[in-house]
Parts: C-alpha cells; sequence; structure tokens
C-alpha cells in the first residue's frame, strides 16, 4: 500500500472535477507507482468496441500485465476494487483478447487491479485470471 496524497480528496470537491480528470489523475499516479515496481509501459488506455484497458504493462518476470485502476473517495460501498465487477472484467477481457490476436501463439499475461481510495494505492496482482 502506497500513499498518493494527490490523489487524496474530500468528497465534495471530488464531486466537482470532472470524472475524465480524476481517471487521469488516478492513472497517473498508478503508473509511477507501477514503474517503481519494475513494470515496463506497452501502452495505455487501449480501447476497442466494448472494452479498455487503461494499462498494458510487461513484468520484468515476463508476463504481459493488464491493469486496471479504479479510483474511491473512500472504501465505502465496497471501495474501488469492489468497483471491478463481473461487466467490467468481461470489458477488459474482451479488449486483452482482442490485443492479444496481434500476436501470434500463446503469450503469458495476467490481470492486475491498482484500486486508489482515499489517497491509498492498492496494487492487487492476479485479480481476475482470463475466465472472469
Amino acid at each position: 500500500m502506497e500513499d498518493v496524497g494527490d490523489m487524496r480528496q474530500d468528497p465534495a470537491k471530488a464531486a466537482t472535477r470532472p470524472p475524465g480528470q480524476v481517471g487521469a489523475l488516478a492513472e497517473d499516479a498508478a503508473w509511477n507507482y507501477l514503474q517503481r515496481q519494475g513494470l515496463q509501459l506497452v501502452e495505455r488506455n487501449y480501447r476497442v468496441r466494448g472494452g479498455e484497458i487503461d494499462i498494458i504493462a510487461r513484468d520484468s518476470k515476463g508476463p504481459l500485465v493488464f491493469v486496471e485502476v479504479r479510483a474511491r473517495a473512500s472504501a465505502a460501498f465496497g471501495g474501488a476494487s469492489a468497483s471491478v465487477d463481473a461487466r467490467k472484467r468481461a470489458r477488459i477481457l474482451l479488449a486483452a483478447r482482442h490485443y492479444l490476436m496481434r500476436f501470434p501463439g500463446e503469450m503469458a499475461c495476467r490481470f492486475d487491479v491498482v484500486a486508489i481510495e482515499g489517497g491509498q494505492l492498492h496494487w492487487i496482482r492476479d485479480a481476475f485470471d482470463a475466465d472472469g
């Protein structure tokens, strides 16, 4: 867990920020953290019809890592990680399958979630698998 103070905000201020701005700040904070952990950026904000992946990176140990970044002002209502529900996972998997079609053969990969709640960053490796 890491403190990302620039993401800490009270609910009143959070409500006045455009959602895209909050998402971009969260993705920047997540990427800065992941980079310090040794991940190498492949692509950000990969979009296909029906799905998106916030960060695609390569782990120094080899696998391709698809990262979903979620930010919430607090852990209320299950928090940021709980917001990656079955529907969201299906969209991520759709985009990942599309991305992997670029490469012949099988490629090792994993699905991580970076959850930012109240200024605290949590990196959840292998948050879910390709079966959803």
